[in-house]
């Protein structure tokens, strides 16, 4: 009788801990995450249209932005920058293309997850027009060739000399029924 209350016990005690983690993991962990990425300027902003407004093009200084393109694992498409590398100057306006091919006999929908190196450039890199704004139909066979028009910020700290914008392409098919719809 006594191994039976010394197992309940511990499974009582088990069960506890398990529900104490869980409830640290869903309720402390998120807050702790987002002030530890607000301190260090660490993590991913999401990609939203800037209003370009007028500003002087500094024309002293150049700033090499490279452009990288990969697709997540589950993502069968061809998928690149036009033109992996351009010199910029801050404050005027720069327009490159990402070419994407449904490489499958199925028409599928992407969505293109952006990140910025170094981490700290994020406030000074502007994008006015994104193809990571909306999810991308292709139709099977179909290519493209997408826009991403930008600004580099002329505040944007004279030690940073160059930033390397890449994009991870993802599936999200299964999650964009109705837009694979209107491709038929």
């Amino acid at each position: 009788m006594s191994t039976v209350k010394s197992h309940r016990k511990v499974v009582t005690k088990l069960s506890l801990w398990a529900v104490g983690m869980f409830g640290f993991a869903l309720f402390v962990m998120p807050p702790l995450y987002d002030l530890f990425c607000e301190i260090t300027g660490i993590g991913i902003r999401p990609a939203e249209r800037y209003e370009a407004a007028p500003v002087a093009v500094d024309y002293s200084r150049e700033v090499s932005v490279t452009f990288a393109a990969t697709n997540n694992e589950q993502m069968p498409w061809a998928f690149r920058p036009m033109d992996s590398k351009v010199v910029v100057h801050p404050g005027e306006r720069y327009e490159v293309k990402f070419y994407a091919k449904n490489l499958t006999e199925n028409d599928m929908v992407g969505q293109a997850i952006p990140s910025l190196v170094p981490f700290s450039a994020g406030d000074y890199f502007h994008k006015t027009e994104c193809f990571c704004f909306n999810n991308q139909p292709l139709a099977a066979g179909e290519e493209v060739e997408m826009a991403l028009v930008f600004v580099v910020d002329p505040e944007l700290p004279s030690s940073i000399k160059s930033l390397v914008m890449s994009y991870t392409l993802f599936d999200v098919t299964p999650v964009a029924a109705d837009t694979v719809a209107q491709l038929q």
